[in-house]
């Protein structure tokens, strides 16, 4: 994820985005061993890892977008808040649901929740930016 001054810098040429509110987008998850904390480095337990989760709701995030942006146009992560509330064991599947909720430019902001078979996992908000791909990747470079 990028934060705001990262998507400045590399700016783009993307100046109104034609979508409208209420685009849905889901992603599906059965939780592997990989997926946990002790695998992800985020903790020393083997359940669901916040990070998996973050990146399942970012999922469903751009699954919300999928085919309404216009070619060579995308979006990117530049803030999450995030609410992970109850654990999720190894086998279970676990749901994540986004709304994209407002436009403000190019600023997209998306409600966001997860669930599994004993209900809600977690909620938050996450905002996307849309960018020119090309542009973005061609003014884009790692710090020296």
């Amino acid at each position: 994820m990028l934060g705001d001054d990262a998507v400045g810098r590399c700016g783009s040429s993307v100046t109104e985005v034609t979508l409208e509110t209420g685009l849905r987008g889901d992603a599906k998850l059965v939780v592997g061993e990989a997926d946990t904390a002790h695998a992800l480095g985020s903790g020393d337990v083997d359940v669901l890892g916040s990070p998996r989760l973050v990146a399942l709701c970012e999922e469903a995030s751009c699954n919300a977008l999928a085919g309404a942006l216009e070619p060579g146009m995308s979006s990117v992560g530049v803030r999450i808040q995030f609410d992970h509330l109850q654990p999720t064991q190894i086998g279970a599947e676990v749901v994540a649901e986004a709304v994209l909720e407002k436009i403000d430019g190019r600023r997209l902001k998306f409600t966001v929740s997860a669930s599994d078979p004993g209900g809600l996992v977690a909620a938050g908000k996450i905002t996307r930016v849309v960018v020119d791909v090309e542009r973005f990747m061609s003014k884009c470079s790692s710090a020296d």
